[in-house]
């Protein structure tokens, strides 16, 4: 179907994943919609010159701010998977003192996702002195969900804190509710990094980090002491 319309194996392949990301949208109606704003051939060249709006509109109005940066990110290329992240071995208590870290991921050891369509969590155990992969969660079997972002805040609901590029605000509170603490970085970049600013950070940790590492934070412990004084 995809030479039949000159369209590449690679280029069809973006539009079936693209369609994938925007949730409930059929690829073969998309596909019409991007060929009737666009203009016969689809290339990769006119994908890659969307923009929110041109996604949005193909979309049928259907899609949210995540969905549709994800689908922008398909269309114009950016590799999908990566070489997949091979998790060590883990037993409670052989990093003390250490919490448990979600990111959301598309490739590799990357903060590169968003939370409602990221391919998979990354779950690393991090103290202040080492940090380590501890185990990878698709989310694929979140897509077939009632509510997906309830199921994804259920796939990480072990964790005390949670990366990600973006996150709207109904799915934050369901984050929250779940019990986990989500951190927006939206430049994203590599895990070692991220990972490396938070350890960093642990030594004198600000109100919210302390109350996700269970400890008091060091201003507030000087507060109680002027209190007490």
């Amino acid at each position: 179907m995809a030479e039949q319309n000159g369209i590449g194996r690679d280029l069809a392949l973006r539009l079936a994943r693209a369609a994938k990301a925007l949730r409930g949208v059929e690829v073969g109606e998309f596909v019409h919609r991007l060929a009737e704003r666009t203009g016969l051939p689809l290339s990769a060249d006119k994908l890659a010159a969307l923009g929110a709006a041109d996604i949005a509109a193909c979309a049928g109005g259907s899609s949210d701010e995540e969905s549709i940066a994800r689908a922008l990110a398909i269309l114009a290329g950016e590799p999908e998977g990566g070489p997949m992240p091979v998790p060590e071995a883990y037993a409670d208590g052989d990093l003390p003192g250490s919490l448990r870290v979600a990111i959301a991921s598309n490739s590799g050891e990357q903060l590169n996702g968003h939370f409602g369509s990221c391919q998979r969590f990354l779950i690393y155990q991090v103290n202040t002195e080492a940090f380590r992969l501890v185990a990878v969660r698709a989310t694929d079997e979140t897509e077939q969900a009632e509510d997906k972002n309830v199921a994804r805040a259920n796939l990480i609901g072990d964790c005390n804190l949670v990366y990600v590029q973006s996150i709207g605000g109904p799915a934050a509170a369901k984050v929250v509710r779940a019990g986990v603490h989500p951190v927006k970085l939206p430049d994203g970049g590599a895990v070692a990094d991220t990972l490396a600013r938070l350890q960093a950070s642990m030594h004198t940790p600000p109100p919210w980090l302390a109350r996700a590492m269970g400890v008091e934070a060091a201003s507030l412990a000087r507060f109680a002491e002027e209190v007490d004084s």
